[in-house]
């Protein structure tokens, strides 16, 4: 699968302890995948960020008082403003890390999968109604498996080992 068509923009800011995190190219690609076919030209920041970070604008935002693995935060411009601006993404790197433990995932799969959902979030997708949470968990399946990783939402049998695509 080609990017090469869309233009991006992507700032990637790092305000976590965590080592262990996905290199920008990484995050470029997934983005870039989520963004195929949907934008051509999009500007974009992630930021990956842990607990406190996490918790004081999902509280601020959402009005749940924890962390949590992905806040998305569209961009909201007038109409007659034509910018490729499409928003931020904020990752908790330490929430990222545990559900992957708790989920049985390898750590990639699971920030690739982080970042293409947020990513459908800014573009507009959501999994509030059934119907919807259809539409987006397909999407996100099939960006995943063209990316080499496995579906994210499929049962994982806990006593396999895991592997670099699970």
């Amino acid at each position: 699968m080609s990017h090469t068509l869309i233009s991006l923009h992507l700032d990637v800011q790092r305000a976590s302890r965590c080592t262990d995190l996905p290199s920008d190219d990484s995050i470029r690609n997934w983005v870039s995948a989520a963004l195929t076919g949907r934008r051509e030209v999009a500007e974009l920041t992630v930021r990956i960020v842990d607990e406190d970070e996490s918790r004081q604008l999902n509280s601020q935002y959402r009005g749940k008082d924890s962390p949590t693995n992905v806040l998305s935060f569209p961009a909201e411009l007038p109409d007659d403003l034509d910018l490729p601006l499409l928003g931020d993404l904020v990752i908790c790197a330490p929430v990222v890390a545990q559900e992957t433990e708790e989920q049985h995932k390898a750590l990639p799969a699971h920030w690739a999968h982080m970042v293409v959902h947020g990513t459908l979030h800014l573009l507009g997708y959501d999994h509030i109604e059934d119907s919807d949470a259809e539409v987006m968990e397909k999407l996100e399946t099939g960006l995943l498996a063209g990316l080499g990783f496995a579906d994210p939402y499929a049962p994982v049998d806990h006593s396999a080992p895991r592997t670099a695509t699970d």
